[in-house]
């Protein structure tokens, strides 16, 4: 997702947090070879597939949300969250907690799953109760309506994008979805 919403809106990238390798900016960097945006540095990356917490844990670091500053950018910023919104940073602060300290606005990744519809509304709810601003939802994967339909009724969010399963996501796939993206971005 970040890489369609870094090619729609010309924008840079930034993921504060990783935990594994390869690193998501180096995957959202190699889908947008052709664009000028710029892949700024993680505050912190972690060598272990895990929870941020839990991989800190393993190299004895303790992640502070006083560590966090926003690069400095001259364009739009994508913020890549780590897990979803409710994923602990450490025993006091949620990944949502970084969304909060840069006053972002916040687009909803939907992925279409059985219990998609708990965990979406519950994301939408944590990003309610801290009064964030939410552009609007994306959906990803396998087209199923009425998940769909009874998202949007509850959460009367635009929806932003539907991305369907794709066999290969490259360049071309990106700026497929980037037009879309930015016929539904304002509207």
């Amino acid at each position: 997702m970040s890489a369609i919403l870094c090619k729609a809106l010309q924008a840079d990238y930034w993921k504060p947090v990783q935990a594994g390798y390869p690193t998501d900016s180096e995957w959202v960097k190699s889908l947008l070879r052709d664009t000028d945006s710029k892949i700024h540095r993680e505050t912190y990356v972690f060598k272990t597939s895990a929870s941020p917490h839990a991989a800190a844990a393993l190299e004895n670091v303790t992640i502070s949300l006083n560590d966090f500053a926003v690069p400095d950018h001259k364009r739009d910023l994508i913020i890549e969250g780590a897990g979803g919104c409710l994923v602990p940073l450490n025993d006091q602060d949620f990944v949502i907690d970084l969304a909060t300290r840069f006053s972002a606005e916040v687009v909803l990744v939907s992925n279409l799953y059985l219990g998609s519809i708990n965990h979406t509304l519950l994301s939408w709810e944590a990003i309610r109760r801290r009064s964030l601003p939410i552009r609007g939802i994306i959906f990803n994967g396998k087209h199923n309506a009425e998940s769909e339909r009874i998202i949007l009724h509850h959460t009367r969010l635009s929806c932003l994008l539907h991305v369907e399963h794709e066999d290969i996501l490259d360049g071309t796939v990106i700026e497929k979805y980037s037009r879309k993206l930015k016929a539904s971005w304002n509207g």
